[in-house]
């Protein structure tokens, strides 16, 4: 016989998760590639910067130089498929998707920035508005990093594809002189030649170094944001840069953008 004085426990409430396909492969492999090459990068850099205080010799500048310059092809190929990519991937490695161009967008992140203050800002499928204006700032800066680190290759180590007109250039398109030139030495240069190719360089070199800093700059906030949007939305913002999916409890704010 049943108690009818028994309360009834109201069932908990549980929310339906929903896995979205967001990242393709490619986008995927990028992200990762990018961020090993730039670690690379910036330790070899940094010991470059500080060969003196690291105790490094003359022939092993070269060789670490020599390996930055390797590292920087890869890095690179791998900006230059990214941008290619942004023409042919998924809806989400499209431009339109992660540049802040789209009609109404000043709008958008203005509405975003007001929700996210008041702890009521929505989840995207794709980069919200204000992550777009990250991903515009990092492939400014890694298409910067690019491309001032293969014209300093050229006039460092006269590596492509740029190393062939720089040793022209110092030696005067001497053949002889051409034959002999080493990279790191002065000899078998035209010095007057040679100094006007390094008043050149140094402003490349100069904006190669701070970009560097403002790039590593840009990481961090970049993480730092990462980290508030997944414990805001808890969409498995990071997981889904390794398996693609991204998981949401409610419709996000771009779920009626068309595919393409």
């Amino acid at each position: 016989m049943s108690n009818s004085n028994t309360k009834r426990q109201p069932a908990e409430e549980t929310a339906t998760l929903t896995a979205r396909s967001v990242w393709d492969r490619t986008t995927r492999w990028f992200h990762w590639l990018n961020l090993t090459f730039v670690i690379v990068l910036a330790g070899l850099g940094l010991f470059i910067l500080n060969e003196k205080s690291f105790g490094v010799s003359g022939d092993g500048k070269i060789l670490l130089k020599t390996l930055h310059v390797y590292v920087g092809y890869c890095f690179a190929i791998n900006v230059a498929w990214r941008l290619f990519w942004g023409f042919l991937g998924n809806r989400f490695a499209r431009w339109p998707s992660i540049l802040p161009f789209e009609k109404g967008y000043v709008t958008g992140l203005r509405g975003y920035l007001r929700d996210l203050f008041a702890d009521s800002a929505p989840v995207y499928l794709g980069h919200n508005p204000l992550g777009r204006l990250m991903v515009m700032l990092l492939l400014i800066l890694l298409c910067t990093q690019s491309v001032t680190g293969l014209v300093i290759a050229g006039t460092d180590l006269y590596k492509p594809p740029f190393g062939g007109m720089i040793a022209t250039w110092v030696t005067g398109g001497d053949p002889e002189m051409l034959a002999q030139l080493v990279p790191g030495s002065k000899d078998h240069v035209d010095p007057a030649a040679y100094d006007e190719m390094r008043r050149f360089r140094k402003p490349i070199v100069t904006t190669h170094l701070y970009v560097f800093y403002v790039l590593m700059a840009a990481i961090v906030l970049h993480i730092a944001g990462v980290v508030i949007a997944e414990v805001r939305e808890r969409s498995g913002l990071v997981s889904a840069m390794i398996t693609g999916q991204k998981v949401f409890d409610k419709t996000p704010a771009d779920a009626d953008f068309p595919d393409v």
